[in-house]
């Protein structure tokens, strides 16, 4: 069965701390001690924040309802960007400095504190939402007669708890079930599935989708069910994808439907997740090795942010209907270019609580380092985040509320 919908089409997202999780999923963390110290200190850090009005009997409240309290009135901060590399935290003058260097003193970004499938193996990241972390661990196994089999181990963690939430395999039996053997597979991801849905903080949801060389799936966790079902299947021939699919940029929802860029092509896929059906769009031309981010561009419609390679400026267009529902044209509304002194890498990245995020170079020779930028969509106004570490693209916006170290702290970071 399926995870329940909420009206507006999404799964329902809920989060990691509730009791119903520790009873019923075994959620583990190494220093139970410890996490009870850092949740005491959130209280008196809440009540610094909460206006005057809403202090009565706050004493009494659960953590619980002292958390969503304090969401309600404080947006998450970006804190800064993570990888398989680890944590870069914002950096000033950006307003969220003194909040990320506390949960860069607190949390544990190496997700060592999760148990790995086997010693040569990591765990790397690959979704955040609401400060918890979807770590995946991917690797071939080989098996009889020189035969390979994809594994793909995930974990929900909470690098500041230590808390973390082994997901169950994806069975053989589960593939069986829609004509596939896990030789078959060559590639897979995962991701969260976001709701608007704030009220139940006690459970989580995740996609993961798999492709063969003939068709692609998705399937479905929940942790109130703990186990993973068929969400949808369909062969690369039915939408229209004749050539073999290399591989699916990553995963981006919007409006309850989620997009993949079918990289090296100029194809969008996209599951529709109230009817799971999957679909494809055309890119603007040139777009085959570029860089897509589709985003909310209100009433409904979609638009998206684009990059061509490293030194272009970032396209902002418009998906318009023309003429008929499946019908579509994209119209470049805007283009975006980094400040002067930086020249743009070929990496975009989002969306996330209202921002894209993008890299850049330092123009002078003497630089030494790179630089991520956040843009907000709504008014493309971009903004230095920290510097850009790791060796590598690809990295992650994290977006969350510090630990509250002591009430003087918390005062100074700009909540």
């Amino acid at each position: 069965m399926l995870p329940t919908y909420s009206s507006m089409g999404n799964l329902k997202f809920k989060w990691l701390w509730g009791p119903q999780i520790f009873h019923s999923l075994q959620l583990r963390t190494p220093n139970s001690s410890a996490t009870a110290s850092r949740a005491g200190q959130i209280l008196p850090c809440l009540e610094a924040t909460v206006p005057p009005a809403l202090t009565s009997g706050l004493r009494a409240t659960s953590p619980a309802d002292l958390a969503r309290r304090h969401r309600s009135i404080h947006p998450p901060l970006l804190l800064g960007f993570i990888s398989s590399a680890g944590f870069q935290p914002a950096e000033a003058p950006h307003p969220s400095t003194a909040a990320a260097r506390a949960v860069a003193r607190a949390a544990d970004f190496s997700f060592d504190f999760v148990p790995r499938p086997t010693s040569l193996n990591h765990w790397h990241p690959c979704d955040v939402h609401g400060g918890r972390v979807l770590v995946d661990c991917r690797r071939f196994m080989e098996e009889d007669e020189g035969k390979e089999r994809l594994s793909s181990d995930l974990a929900v963690c909470d690098p500041l708890s230590r808390r973390y939430l082994l997901l169950p395999p994806i069975t053989d039996d589960l593939l069986a079930s829609v004509e596939l053997q896990n030789q078959d597979m060559f590639n897979s991801g995962a991701s969260f599935i976001p709701s608007a849905d704030m009220g139940d903080e006690t459970s989580f949801s995740v996609m993961c989708w798999m492709h063969s060389k003939t068709k692609v799936v998705v399937f479905f966790f929940s942790s109130e069910s703990d186990h993973w079902t068929v969400g949808t299947s369909t062969s690369w021939d039915d939408l229209g994808l004749h050539e073999e699919v290399d591989s699916l940029g990553s995963c981006q929802c919007v409006y309850g439907r989620f997009y993949w860029k079918v990289n090296y092509t100029n194809k969008m896929l996209k599951l529709d997740m109230n009817t799971m059906e999957l679909s494809t769009y055309d890119l603007p031309l040139d777009h085959e090795d570029g860089d897509i981010v589709i985003v909310e561009s209100g009433q409904g419609n979609v638009a998206m942010f684009s990059q061509l390679g490293a030194g272009t400026p970032v396209g902002y267009y418009n998906l318009l209907q023309n003429g008929t529902k499946k019908s579509h044209e994209w119209h470049m509304k805007s283009t975006i270019t980094l400040p002067d002194q930086y020249t743009s890498e070929f990496y975009v990245n989002g969306p996330a609580e209202g921002y894209i995020f993008l890299a850049g170079t330092q123009k002078e020779q003497d630089a030494v380092h790179s630089a991520f930028f956040s843009l907000e969509i709504k008014s493309l106004q971009i903004e230095r985040v920290s510097r850009k570490t790791f060796p590598f693209r690809y990295a992650l916006p994290y977006f969350g509320y510090p630990p509250c170290m002591s009430l003087e702290e918390f005062k100074d970071m700009k909540c």
